[in-house]
């Protein structure tokens, strides 16, 4: 009886330099793409902020209008949410605090966060 031996020189698999160049190039991918997401993210706060100051405003008109209110009347929150969708205030959506002002003057979203490299921010519409 004879025992033969099989040559394994059959390489199968990746080797170290092949995996550590896919490494890099995801890593590359990642640092390109972590920016413009937070950047997506930042201006998708700050449109969502702008278009409730817009709803805001809206809000204050109409209730000027039907209350016969002057240009230096300020309403409250509670005067305005008849005019606001399902009757609430828009929620905050970065932190933001909004300030409704008197009628004729525009309101505005103070925002003490990092949007666009900012540390406090005053929004209006």
């Amino acid at each position: 009886m004879q025992i033969t031996t099989k040559n394994r020189n059959n390489k199968s698999g990746f080797t170290l330099v092949e995996i550590m160049i896919v490494v890099a190039i995801i890593g590359l991918l990642a640092a390109i793409a972590v920016p413009n997401f937070v950047r997506a993210r930042e201006t998708a706060q700050k449109n969502a902020i702008i278009n409730n100051l817009r709803v805001i405003e809206s809000a204050k008109q109409q209730w000027a209008l039907e209350n016969k209110k002057a240009s230096g009347d300020t309403p409250v929150a509670t005067d305005l949410t008849p005019y606001l969708k399902g009757g609430n205030m828009p929620t905050a959506v970065a932190g933001e605090t909004y300030t409704i002002n008197a009628v004729n003057t525009e309101a505005h979203a103070d925002l003490v966060a990092a949007i666009n490299g900012a540390t406090r921010l005053v929004i209006t519409y």
